[in-house]
């Protein structure tokens, strides 16, 4: 792996454990700050808050800086308020503070594309992508188990104080390894936001949010779907999820390499069949374990099968605008990732089983195909 993209996919390390390892600790806060759960969840609220309004007003703030110091600049953000959120002892404090450190994860994903792709040889531009996602899929394998056992075992604090740390060494990784370069772009503020007034954007914002919710339907309740219907114990759950991260790190890198072969647009459609119709079997054999093992891995193969596809179709399609589209596309996915958990909870609350949440998604999914079949209509009459 090149240094440059290393140390672009450290970044995503970072931002990958920060985001997830928060579910795995919300007891543990919550104990720790004598507040309820739900009070506790508004940590998650916050933080994917914090990515939406970040993501495009960073980036436009930053066009005119050279690439190199805007990331160091957004993980020095990202640092200093998770150092803040591990040490302060105030509630409101804590909500500030996760808040902010959402701040800079959509614009990191957004210059960090750009600056991954103009790395890549000729064709190899979804491949160079996919490296630096690959930091967030091995957060979801290692560092968000080790997160969450710390947590547990010593304090959450410690946990953050960890994850801080990982924010300075990309920083430091990005100083010593990404070469000086021009700013991304010379195009206007105004000329930016003019992205969202197309309809490709648009388009591409309903795939993402629409499809990628499918998968947090289904991930958002694997652990009561593995205890009560596949009946794995609590101390298997772990397990699970190794899996899924296992699959996710794989699934990443192979569609970043289909992506090059048969364009971003037809791979994201390919991923999404692929998910729905993983998510299907997931459906029909929960109480099977052997097949919620396996069903496990492969689904975490076609849930992140889409992330680089995904990212290339943004930049492919906001010429002069291409942070800005990576960007709003991370606000997307987190858009997904709550409507995901939102409406795949529905039949849960009103009494259906934990397998039900996978039917919401089977129809997410299906309606990011249709989206996606319609943006290939709208490439050919625009080329």
């Amino acid at each position: 792996m090149k240094k440059n993209l290393l140390s672009l996919a450290l970044g995503t390390f970072a931002i990958g454990m920060t985001e997830f390892t928060m579910m795995g600790i919300l007891p543990d806060i919550a104990k720790d700050l004598n507040i309820d759960i739900p009070s506790a969840g508004h940590l998650i609220s916050l933080y994917a808050l914090g990515v939406v309004i970040g993501s495009p007003i960073l980036v436009l703030f930053t066009a005119k800086y050279s690439p190199r110091k805007v990331l160091i600049f957004l993980m020095l953000l990202f640092a200093v308020f998770n150092g803040l959120f591990a040490i302060s002892p105030i509630y409101s404090v804590l909500l500030i503070s996760r808040f902010m450190a959402g701040l800079p994860h959509g614009a990191f994903f957004g210059v960090g594309s750009v600056v991954a792709a103009s790395f890549a040889e000729e064709g190899k531009k979804a491949q160079a992508i996919a490296i630096m996602v690959t930091g967030m899929t091995v957060a979801n394998l290692i560092g968000v188990p080790l997160g969450t056992y710390v947590g547990h075992h010593f304090s959450w604090r410690y946990t953050y104080l960890l994850i801080s740390l990982f924010g300075l060494l990309s920083m430091l990784s990005i100083y010593f390894w990404i070469p000086k370069m021009q700013p991304l772009t010379e195009v206007s503020k105004k000329s930016q936001l003019a992205y969202f007034k197309t309809k490709k954007a648009w388009v591409i914002i309903a795939i993402i949010s629409i499809g990628t919710g499918g998968l947090f339907a289904w991930l958002s309740y694997i652990a009561p779907l593995m205890t009560e219907i596949t009946k794995v114990s609590e101390d298997g759950i772990p397990f699970i999820m190794v899996l899924v991260g296992l699959g996710m790190i794989i699934g990443n890198l192979l569609g970043g390499k289909l992506a090059d072969i048969i364009t971003p647009q037809k791979t994201v459609i390919v991923c999404f069949i692929f998910m729905l119709l993983c998510l299907l079997v997931v459906y029909f054999t929960a109480h099977i374990p052997f097949m919620s093992y396996l069903m496990a891995f492969t689904t975490g193969i076609a849930g992140f099968s889409c992330s680089s596809p995904i990212q290339m179709l943004l930049i492919d399609s906001a010429k002069g605008s291409e942070s800005m589209a990576a960007a709003g596309g991370q606000s997307s996915f987190n858009l997904g990732n709550t409507m995901g958990a939102f409406f795949g909870g529905l039949p849960i609350t009103y009494g259906f089983a934990y397998n039900s949440p996978l039917l919401i998604g089977v129809a997410m999914v299906t309606i990011g195909i249709c989206f996606s079949f319609y943006y290939l209509v709208l490439l050919k009459k625009t080329n």
